[in-house]
């Protein structure tokens, strides 16, 4: 069932990330932690959260202040899962032993950044998640190592301005396309994943409600605008994701032990160029010479991503893998 807000505001009673934190203005990445807990939290469950290195650990937990009033661990960059997972299968084995009674049932979130979920936190996840550990894995995807000053990650868009891959007479800027993680994690069948946009709050939050009530491993990968290195407006960073959905950069979506559903499927499409010259990252490359065939070849992308998960939509409609 859709949440609903009224009765959810109701029961709020605090933030459980408060203010105060050092993260940039109008960084998406607390509104996504705040939304997240906001769920949980409304739903009855008590959570434990792990934190991989970035810019959301680093700046909500400057020694010796800290903007979380849950449980708390930080970890490395490479390890959240691993992390989450070890404290997932305590919870379980104490309880079994009697151990521990909690009064309310305890849900567990990581939180991690693209570099660290993509790239060099891949194997721990893809490792926590085939052992069917029950843990919710939140990404915040803003696109780059933002949090070290703009390295591209394997989630960094081609023609993206980073310093390990700028835009110059040699090359225009990263030549690849970014990896789709959801269809990597979807691959592990048994388990919830999807996409969400932090401009599209509401599904954002629904899918948060699903995948907390998900037996077993379940995971969310939330478009997170960084404001310095997406060179875009502080006030902007909900208006950019809408956009990406319009323009099929970020569809929105979910795959669900192998059942495939979109769940939202704009009217009318804007072309992929509007996403593109809406952030400074890219303005360099839309002075260089081969601006045309890059943005031309991202378009067919998009569009040929598009086709396929209707097709997907269709052939999976109410045949889950497992149970």
């Amino acid at each position: 069932m859709p949440l609903n807000l009224v009765n959810f505001a109701k029961v709020h009673k605090e933030d459980l990330l408060t203010s105060g934190h050092r993260l940039c203005p109008g960084c998406a990445a607390p509104m996504i932690a705040k939304l997240a807990l906001f769920v949980a939290e409304n739903l009855g469950y008590d959570v434990v959260v792990a934190n991989a290195t970035g810019c959301l650990e680093v700046s909500t937990t400057i020694f010796p202040f800290t903007a979380w009033k849950v449980p708390w661990i930080h970890n490395a960059f490479e390890n959240v899962a691993a992390t989450i997972s070890g404290v997932e299968t305590a919870y379980r084995v104490l309880r079994r032993k009697g151990r521990i009674k909690p009064d309310k049932e305890i849900k567990f979130i990581a939180f991690a950044g693209d570099g660290g979920t993509y790239d060099i936190g891949l194997q721990s996840l893809s490792g926590a998640v085939e052992r069917g550990h029950d843990f919710l894995y939140i990404l915040y995807d803003n696109e780059g190592y933002m949090n070290t000053g703009n390295q591209r990650s394997g989630s960094t868009p081609p023609g993206s301005y980073t310093t390990t891959a700028p835009v110059g007479k040699k090359i225009p800027g990263k030549l690849q396309l970014k990896k789709n993680i959801v269809e990597i994690m979807a691959g592990h069948e048994n388990i919830y994943a999807a996409t969400a946009a932090i401009g599209e709050f509401m599904d954002y939050m629904n899918k948060v409600e699903k995948a907390l009530k998900f037996k077993g491993p379940s995971f969310i990968a939330v478009l997170s605008p960084c404001i310095r290195f997406w060179r875009i407006p502080d006030d902007s960073a909900l208006d950019i994701t809408k956009l990406a959905v319009e323009t099929k950069y970020w569809p929105l979506y979910e795959v669900d032990r192998g059942v495939y559903r979109i769940t939202k499927k704009p009217r009318q499409f804007k072309p992929i160029k509007e996403f593109i010259e809406a952030q400074g990252r890219f303005r360099t490359l839309l002075k260089h010479p081969m601006a045309s065939e890059i943005i031309d070849e991202l378009q067919e992308y998009v569009d040929r991503r598009w086709e396929r998960l209707l097709i997907l939509e269709e052939a999976t409609k109410d045949k889950p893998i497992t149970k």
